[in-house]
């Protein structure tokens, strides 16, 4: 049961009425009873709640920060007309535009309400619960009943670097010999020969066909294809340092993405796993066109842990699901306290079978810190900022001499910068 605000309405009007015409206890229980009364009557007469049926539709899956419309349709199954106001709950991550809703429905009828979702967080938004409150024809009181309508939105990863894409593929496309700019150097498929020009490598030179015809004679590459690609996601306490407005996973994930959109056109086998201290997740064996679809879905419930990554376990995982050698690329922070103790012993066994890449989202602030001069408080933040991107650095080198290739790049440029280090090694025949 719930009061509305006509009842503090009619109890105000009320003691007016006390107040002037019959000012004792008698005129107050006489209002009291008329008011019980109307509440009452209200409550008897008003449309049954519990007899409501609820049928859902609509979006399932939005990216983030996109809009989605949830419908529900009501059934009246009871004999009473139902009307009052339907809250449509859902948790604050869906971000409801609107859920309250006012509704009007006939005995044995039905009437259909949309909720407009904007959500602000990845992962699953389940629908909380349906609150229907039905009010009486004095509109003094209503019947009030909650119901369970279960319903799921599936909340991707917005992937903004998909932008980067065509010129991308573009480029792919002139590697891949389609436009009349050919690979120059090293490769593992041989395509065509031709006459030598000035800057060819000489390494190229085909000296048989050379020998036999009456100019230098060079060979040409086409990029490598149907290479795999391992993608590894390190879901672990490095991943939950925010940068901007958004933790360092959402533009790991995002560089992810636009490199498995590249590498999937390019006829490469694209992998995906997620790893702290156990498995989060994983994509294996997707065909070309749905493999962007199968890491968008697999992506979206992840979270960062508050734990350190296991780096003996994810090491363990890449090699049990990387027989043949592979590009493996490695999503983690570059945080040297991180890395020293834990992947840095282990590269051995990785760059040895393997050609690896190590992706870190940089933070913009920090090197913004490191030009501050204005008062001593700026000077001690540059000093520290600046020792943090010796660090940085240091730790950059440090891989760069075991055989890691090391793409550091602040949120909004990782992506863009980790597809053209994946041209670059196909362009060169190294993958």
């Amino acid at each position: 049961m719930a009061l509305t605000g006509r009842v503090a309405l009619v109890a105000l009007f009320g003691v007016a009425v006390v107040a002037v015409l019959l000012p004792s206890w008698t005129g107050v229980l006489a209002v009291a009873a008329v008011i019980a009364m109307g509440v009452g009557a209200d409550l008897l007469l008003a449309g049954r709640v519990r007899g409501l049926t609820f049928e859902r539709t609509g979006a399932t899956a939005v990216r983030l920060g996109e809009p989605a419309e949830v419908t529900l349709s009501v059934h009246n199954t009871g004999t009473r007309r139902l009307r009052g106001v339907l809250r449509d709950a859902w948790p604050p991550g869906a971000g409801p535009i609107a859920d309250r809703h006012p509704i009007d429905v006939p005995p044995a009828g039905h009437r259909t309400v949309a909720t407009r979702l904007l959500p602000t967080r990845r992962g699953d938004r389940r629908a909380h619960r349906v609150t229907v409150r039905a009010v009486g024809p004095l509109g003094l009181a209503a019947r009030q009943g909650a119901h369970e309508v279960p319903w799921t939105v599936r909340v991707l990863p917005p992937f903004p670097s998909r932008r980067h894409l065509p010129a991308r593929l573009e480029r792919l496309r002139e590697l891949d010999g389609r436009r009349a700019v050919m690979v120059r150097g090293a490769g593992t498929e041989f395509d065509s020969l031709r006459g030598y020009v000035i800057g060819d490598d000489v390494r190229s030179i085909d000296w048989r066909a050379t020998a036999r015809a009456s100019e230098v004679v060079v060979r040409t590459w086409r990029p490598e294809r149907d290479r795999h690609v391992l993608l590894v996601l390190d879901t672990g306490r490095t991943s939950a340092g925010r940068v901007g407005d958004a933790p360092r996973l959402d533009a790991a994930m995002d560089a992810a993405l636009l490199l498995a959109a590249l590498a999937s056109r390019a006829g490469d086998r694209v992998d995906l796993i997620a790893y702290d201290r156990r498995l989060r997740t994983a994509v294996s064996g997707a065909a070309a066109g749905e493999v962007l679809s199968a890491m968008v879905n697999a992506m979206a419930p992840l979270e960062p842990e508050l734990v350190e990554s296991d780096a003996g376990g994810m090491v363990a995982e890449i090699l049990r699901r990387a027989r043949r050698r592979s590009l493996v690329v490695l999503l983690t922070g570059l945080d040297a306290a991180a890395l020293e103790p834990g992947l840095l012993p282990l590269l051995p066994s990785l760059t040895h079978r393997h050609r690896l890449v190590l992706a870190a989202v940089s933070d913009p602030r920090v090197t913004e810190m490191a030009t501050g001069r204005g008062d001593v408080s700026a000077v001690y933040e540059a000093a520290a900022a600046e020792r943090a991107l010796g660090d940085r650095r240091r730790m950059a080198a440090l891989l760069a001499a075991r055989g890691v290739e090391v793409v550091d790049a602040v949120p909004s440029e990782l992506a863009p910068a980790l597809a053209d280090r994946y041209l670059a090694l196909k362009a060169a025949g190294r993958l």
